[in-house]
């Protein structure tokens, strides 16, 4: 049942295109427990909090993201590679892919895209632990903004008190384990500007040792990755990280003008 019922919680909840009650006034409200699950009962918690996804990309997925009209032949891909998340639950599959996502324009829909795919895995990880009698995750994916990661680390490292910086330090380490943990991740906003030697390490580690799991991420930039290449030079000569990510990893460009306060 589906049609977005202003008596019921459909359109807030993200297993409104999967779940059979959808719509049904006397199921599909703010007590049934999947949507406490996934959004918690104030709907701002759950595992869709737990992921970090940043408040206004909550909601999304692929059949109603707003980037789907202006990017129809890569949603027609996303679609497809949605298809394969349900490998996380058998251990002999191939594995699934990664995605790096980039325009040089900004504004063309790649963090809501990206938004998108980690709430459609999250679907995918919720409704298939169920249905084989397992209890899901609270975190099955992760949601970094690596300008966020760079500006703390620029902060644990700049001048202050021993205790300024040991709460930076805390913060990048309690980062750092999510992102290398969480079974899907989307590392956004990829080199805004250059890096320290030491965010190189800091990103390398992360990307090396999900490379190495076989764990998807998914990358957001405004550059190809030639140009994060060119970008990281000084500090990564032998452009180890972008190596890393080119493994396993299909490349999208997006085109198009900012669609930026459209959303």
């Amino acid at each position: 049942m589906s049609g977005n019922n202003a008596s019921t919680n459909e359109a807030n909840c993200l297993l409104r295109h999967v779940c059979k009650l959808a719509g049904d006034p006397t199921q599909c409200t703010r007590n049934c427990s999947a949507w406490i699950g996934l959004s918690g009962a104030s709907g701002q918690g759950g595992r869709i909090a737990a992921a970090n996804v940043p408040k206004g990309y909550r909601n999304l997925t692929l059949k109603d993201s707003p980037a789907r009209e202006g990017q129809s032949k890569i949603y027609a891909t996303f679609e497809r590679y949605s298809e394969t998340f349900g490998r996380q639950f058998q251990p002999d599959a191939e594995r699934i892919k990664s995605f790096y996502l980039w325009s040089a324009q900004p504004g063309t829909g790649k963090t809501t895209s990206a938004s998108s795919l980690l709430c459609e895995y999250i679907i995918a990880h919720y409704v298939g632990s169920l249905k084989r009698g397992l209890t899901p995750q609270q975190r099955p994916a992760y949601f970094l903004s690596v300008n966020a990661l760079q500006q703390t680390h620029n902060r644990a490292y700049a001048p202050g008190s021993q205790a300024t910086k040991e709460r930076y330090g805390d913060e990048i380490d309690r980062e750092l384990r999510r992102a290398k943990e969480a079974p899907f991740l989307v590392l956004d906003d990829l080199g805004i500007r250059a890096a320290t030697t030491s965010f190189i390490g800091v990103l390398y580690d992360i990307i090396d040792s999900r490379t190495t799991d076989d764990l998807p991420t998914i990358y957001t930039s405004n550059k190809s990755l030639d140009g994060l290449y060119d970008l990281f030079y000084d500090e990564d000569p032998e452009g180890k990280i972008v190596d890393r990510m080119r493994d396993q990893c299909a490349v999208v460009e997006f085109g198009g003008t900012s669609k930026r306060g459209r959303r």
